[in-house]
């Protein structure tokens, strides 16, 4: 795949350009030297790199603007999937309103990652928690 340089391309902001250097810097998240590097960043730009505020309130709706379409497919695909095993079972409402929050938060995790693999390395998979660490 070819990889995009980023640093220069006008149409991308400085904070995709920060997250996009770390990754290139670092890896992915599931690697070690991501992990080490994080922990060393102040609180404010680890939720930069790690977490994307869009994408929980707006979750695969988001992510899919953003690019990686096919990973908001699949992402959307398993929560709806997942609701429908609740409302089959019968779960209670505070069940649903917990796994809700939950794919919120996993939708933002997974999003800067997902949008570095489609803009830079031009990998756009099906996959969404490719290089993720859950």
């Amino acid at each position: 795949m070819a990889t995009v340089d980023y640093r220069s391309d006008p149409g991308i902001s400085e904070k995709w350009k920060k997250r996009f250097a770390f990754f290139d810097q670092y890896g992915a998240p599931n690697a070690p030297a991501y992990k080490d590097e994080l922990k060393k960043l102040p609180f404010g730009e680890k939720i930069l790199i790690n977490a994307n505020v869009w994408s929980f309130f707006f979750g695969p709706l988001a992510i899919a603007i953003m690019g990686p379409w096919r990973k908001a497919l699949s992402l959307l695909g398993i929560i709806i999937a997942v609701s429908i095993v609740l409302a089959v079972v019968g779960a209670p409402p505070a069940a649903s309103r917990g796994l809700g929050v939950g794919f919120n938060f996993l939708c933002a995790i997974c999003t800067n990652y997902a949008v570095y693999l489609k803009k830079v390395k031009g990998q756009d998979g099906w996959n969404p928690f490719e290089g993720m660490r859950l």
